[in-house]
């Protein structure tokens, strides 16, 4: 049995995060007989000065690339279809509006210590692509929290403190000197790292190719 770790560096708000795991999920499914996942998530926000009023999406996406809101929407589309083939809910990925996502980020962090991280993040990738709602107001973070039976007291409690904001920092500033400028970025076995929402065939080959490397 081949164990390898996966850290996966991404954002709440970032569409190819969700569907770079969902492919990766895919790639590992394929690789279940003969490997051990551990896969574990670090903070990353694309927009981390991001306070006040959200924005609708199209139009701060055009301002942040320069581009035509229309341009956005063929991108945006593109995305949706692709997010549809594997089976991830990106049905209102043209209607949400921008969102500060740090909050989001420290239950991340909280969920990890309730073996429930992966699933977290997934709830919030659905409530932000799939609902449009907003995760930096607590209302929605304590509905994912319900989404996958933790305990919404507990979590309350950390949205109302400062639990985990030293974590979040440390990720942030881990992987920016260790030069992750873009996600979502996929480290293995804390040496290697895969760079974008790859596609499961070309994840396979470059889990085989660290396996074998590394043996």
């Amino acid at each position: 049995m081949n164990n390898m770790q996966i850290d996966i560096v991404s954002d709440i708000a970032c569409p190819w995060c969700a569907i770079g795991y969902a492919r990766l999920q895919l790639a590992m499914a394929q690789l279940a007989p003969d490997y051990a996942f551990t896969v574990r998530w670090h903070a990353f926000e694309l927009n981390p000065t991001h306070d006040g009023q959200g924005e609708p999406i199209l139009p701060a996406l055009a301002r942040k690339y320069g581009r035509s809101e229309n341009e956005m929407r063929d991108a945006q589309a593109n995305m949706m279809a692709i997010a549809k083939e594997l089976g991830v809910n990106f049905d209102k990925l043209q209607e949400r509006l921008t969102a500060n996502t740090f909050d989001a980020h420290r239950l991340v962090k909280w969920a990890d210590e309730h073996g429930r991280q992966t699933e977290m993040k997934q709830a919030l990738f659905e409530a932000y692509f799939g609902k449009a709602l907003d995760v930096s107001e607590q209302t929605v973070l304590l509905g994912c929290v319900d989404d996958v039976g933790l305990d919404r007291a507990a979590a309350k409690a950390v949205l109302e403190s400062d639990q985990y904001t030293s974590a979040v920092r440390d990720d942030e500033a881990t992987y920016q000197k260790a030069g992750v400028s873009s996600v979502p970025a996929f480290i293995i076995n804390n040496k290697y790292l895969i760079s974008g929402a790859q596609e499961p065939e070309v994840l396979v080959k470059a889990l085989q190719d660290i396996s074998a490397e590394a043996a």
